[in-house]
């Protein structure tokens, strides 16, 4: 059957048409939309964010709250352009680069995607990993098993419709944030102090410029800006003008909500890091260590919240990124593999890097670097699209918005460039060093 026809005809579908229609109020009128943003505010809760946090918390304590609020935003604007795209159009991302550019350039695009999706889910899935290892005593490999089978079950989920996944993944992003709110009750935290560094800029030292680049440098992921689109674009074709503008504003909502709960995970876990590590243990940066040291400090318990909130990151985000990868090879060049292919192909560099012996932290910090080089893809095309009278009709950005995110995109691509260099040594006129 056409994705076209089951989509009109499933529940959620229904659900949909019900709250446009005016037949459902109040919260069971949102409840039918909210999916794809909660999907994909897992890639600002992966275990990427943790180390970068941890780092961020136990060195500077409170002082680069504020990198977080301002992440966030941006990560709020580019997400709901994703979105936008797929509603308005009924192409994501990837399907319509293939359809407007040379077929050249689609290919290199379609490549540094595919090496980017590899890049993302080395990150997330060695964190499951590290989790799944700490928690359970188990060799690094070990966990990297039993990760990717809990992986590869969530995925068939999507065989009986999209709405199981989304609630498999949406219960996991619960975790993650009853995890930290936890934490938070453990931990002790001077809430007039956080408050005041969240809408206070300020650089501590010049090594905290290095942190704080990494923080925003890594937030907007390549993978979400195709992701979201693809979630979007047939979820309930609009019949009407009318409609698919109340598609786009309650989508917004939901991004709004959604990426606003990731940025208070992602503030709670510097408050919970300044907290147990500033004062005493202000040199802890990695994963590991941040769990051995929270055993004396806090208590067992703490330490093992800690690695469950790491487990459902690790499990969720790897299940994103394996959606995100089927669908770049789809968009781009116009044809799917099987699962267990797909999700072999994005999870292989990891086993590669554990069986050759390098330093897992190490690792991490490489496929930032790797992403940093795949970031324009997504981030300009997505842009130049979406301003696009020929492809977005009326409802193409207005000047503001135009305005705003292409001043993002240079932003966050500067500071992904200065991550890289930093990252290899380079020094950058002007730039202190770390």
């Amino acid at each position: 059957m056409d994705d076209r026809v089951r989509d009109r005809t499933s529940p959620e579908t229904r659900a949909i048409r019900d709250a446009l229609d005016g037949r459902r109020r109040g919260a069971a009128m949102l409840l039918p939309f909210a999916g794809p943003a909660v999907v994909v505010s897992v890639a600002y809760m992966d275990p990427g964010n943790f180390a970068t946090n941890i780092q961020a918390g136990a060195r500077y304590g409170y002082a680069l709250l504020w990198v977080v609020l301002l992440a966030n935003v941006i990560a709020m604007l580019f997400q709901a352009l994703s979105a936008k795209l797929g509603i308005v159009t009924g192409h994501n991302l990837a399907e319509l680069c293939r359809m407007h550019l040379p077929k050249p350039l689609v290919l290199a695009m379609w490549l540094v995607s595919e090496i980017a999706a590899m890049a993302t889910d080395l990150a997330e899935f060695l964190g499951g990993a590290i989790g799944l290892a700490l928690l359970m005593h188990l060799p690094l490999l070990a966990g990297m098993v039993v990760t990717a089978i809990v992986t590869y079950a969530l995925l068939l989920l999507e065989r009986r419709g999209v709405r199981p996944l989304e609630l498999a993944i949406g219960g996991l992003v619960g975790i993650i944030g009853l995890s930290y709110l936890v934490e938070l009750f453990i931990t002790p935290v001077q809430w007039m102090d956080a408050a005041r560094h969240l809408v206070t800029p300020a650089l501590p030292d010049a090594e905290a410029l290095t942190v704080a680049v990494g923080i925003i440098g890594a937030t907007v992921m390549p993978h979400a800006l195709f992701l979201h689109s693809g979630l979007t674009q047939r979820r309930a074709p609009p019949r009407s003008e009318p409609e698919r503008a109340r598609l786009l504003r309650y989508s917004n909502i939901e991004v709004l909500i959604a990426l606003t709960i990731a940025g208070l995970v992602n503030m709670a876990m510097i408050m919970m890091a300044s907290g147990a590590f500033h004062s005493g243990h202000p040199e802890v940066a990695q994963i590991e260590s941040a769990y051995h040291t929270l055993v004396p400090l806090l208590g067992s318990a703490a330490a093992w919240i800690f690695l469950l909130s790491l487990i459902a990151s690790g499990v969720s985000s790897s299940v994103v990124g394996t959606m995100a990868g089927q669908l770049i090879m789809q968009g781009f060049v116009g044809f799917r593999t099987p699962l267990w292919l797909r999700r072999a192909i994005t999870m292989a560099p990891s086993f590669v890097v554990v069986a050759l012996g390098v330093d897992a932290t190490h690792a991490l910090i490489i496929s930032q670097a790797v992403l940093s080089f795949a970031l324009p893809v997504p981030m300009f095309t997505l842009v130049w699209f979406t301003c696009r009278r020929d492809v977005m009709g009326a409802f193409r950005n207005g000047a503001g918005t135009i305005v705003i995110s292409i001043a993002a995109a240079l932003a966050v691509t500067a500071l992904n460039v200065l991550l890289l260099l930093q990252t290899f040594g380079v020094s950058v006129p002007g730039v202190p060093a770390g």
